[in-house]
């Protein structure tokens, strides 16, 4: 049916695309990928990540996010939610999720051990089929309804985190982990839509430069099959661990500049640019990111990080 193979365009794991929303700040954007994330920083963390991408194209992709984890008193265990909504011209997806993880230490080393998390997720998430924005070559076929299709179906997620203080990390996550299938109409008994299992891979390093300068290279791999493997190269300029000045190559897609900010601490918020490299750059002008966070922490953890610093000079 006509209906039914349109939306598998946007569904199916046999096209090559991918379902999952990305980000430019992924490093700013960690629980959002991997639940094993939870808890590594010792404060309660609250972010908004909003992207609007390729500016000038009617119904281009938008997608807001609003994440929250932090630690247990002791540390072990680490606590966080999520919700987001990813808009794609005719199609929307809800989702919600809450995760916890568990942290074993593998190397004593003083504050900056090295760690391992593990993390799940659980939650839902709504797919929904707007066909008042479908157009038809023949506007006389019915089988396209104009009110909105939706499918509700459990979702899960599941991850690990190696990483020593803010030195490195090292994380791998599956999303879409049980693998939902997608029914839009009630008499359906089979469908070729689901949610593909994805595969994202991520990691970096801290390089001290001097006393007050810091370079973090790091990288996002993101694979579904059947679609081509999508890499993320990042490098910023940290300076006092509170501003940063980076710039980033998406595989096949485009190229980000970015910056931020931290006040105090606590206070935080980003933005970046990425310029298109494929055709599309005839039709858009770019697409903007901005990130913004609150940690929970009277700024005792960035403070006692600066004079630690000073009484090693």
């Amino acid at each position: 049916m006509k209906k039914l193979l349109w939306i598998c365009l946007f569904v199916t794991g046999s096209v090559v695309g991918q379902q999952l929303p990305q980000y430019s700040q992924y490093v700013f954007n960690e629980y959002a990928y991997n639940p094993a994330y939870a808890g590594v920083q010792p404060f309660y963390d609250v972010r908004s990540n909003n992207r609007y991408q390729w500016v000038g194209i009617s119904d281009a992709p938008r997608t807001y996010t609003i994440t929250i984890n932090g630690p247990s008193k002791n540390r072990k265990m680490g606590y966080g939610g999520y919700v987001f909504t990813d808009i794609v011209g005719p199609t929307r997806r809800i989702g919600a999720q809450a995760s916890y993880a568990y942290h074993l230490t593998l190397k004593e080393n003083g504050e900056e051990s090295i760690k391992m998390s593990m993390g799940l997720s659980v939650g839902v998430l709504q797919w929904l089929v707007d066909g008042s924005k479908i157009r038809l070559k023949n506007p006389a076929d019915a089988v396209i309804s104009e009110g909105l299709q939706s499918s509700i179906v459990p979702d899960a997620k599941f991850g690990i985190y190696l990483y020593e203080g803010e030195k490195w990390f090292f994380g791998a996550a599956i999303p879409n982990l049980l693998k939902s299938k997608l029914y839009f109409f009630n008499y359906q008994t089979s469908t070729l839509s689901f949610l593909n299992r994805h595969l994202m891979v991520n990691g970096g390093y801290k390089f001290d430069i001097g006393d007050d300068f810091q370079v973090e290279p790091s990288f996002m791999l993101k694979y579904v099959k059947p679609a081509p493997l999508k890499a993320d190269i990042m490098v910023r300029g940290i300076y006092k661990r509170q501003i940063w000045l980076g710039g980033s190559f998406r595989t096949n897609d485009a190229w980000s500049v970015m910056l931020g900010y931290l006040h105090k601490g606590s206070l935080q918020i980003g933005y970046s640019y990425d310029f298109t490299t494929t055709n599309l750059r005839n039709y858009s002008t770019g697409t903007n990111e901005i990130m913004l966070g609150i940690r929970f922490t009277d700024g005792s953890v960035y403070e006692s990080k600066n004079k630690d610093k000073a009484m090693m000079e």
